[in-house]
């Protein structure tokens, strides 16, 4: 088998590259992680997604319904992912606090990640 065979089912498509855009994939992916256990049964409860499928649109519009469902606005750009509440922009720490506000929950890095 050649070197390059060995990983041809881990090689993006053109389409699934299409389906990848800017932000900041790790930050997007400890968004996901932390809003799946805050939002837990909830039907804005988006999918935990590590770094790589945090790129990818899809997943950005699951965590910007997420946020948005806790009067959070999220944009993944392509120096920092931007956090808004009522319009001002906020840290994604503060966005989290603000979260946890509106859910009623307090987590631990260790609740979520994992």
């Amino acid at each position: 088998m050649a070197e390059k065979d060995k990983y041809a089912d881990e090689i993006m498509s053109d389409e699934e590259l299409d389906g990848v855009s800017g932000g900041t994939p790790f930050e997007t992916a400890d968004d996901s992680r932390f809003l799946n256990v805050l939002l837990r049964g909830r039907p804005e409860q988006p999918e935990r997604v590590g770094a790589w499928r945090a790129g990818y649109r899809s997943k950005q519009k699951e965590v910007k319904m997420a946020f948005a469902s806790v009067g959070i606005d999220f944009e993944a750009s392509s120096d920092d992912n931007i956090y808004r509440i009522d319009g001002l922009r906020v840290s994604q720490q503060k966005a989290w606090e603000h979260a946890e506000q509106v859910v009623g929950k307090h987590l631990e890095r260790s609740d979520w990640d994992w």
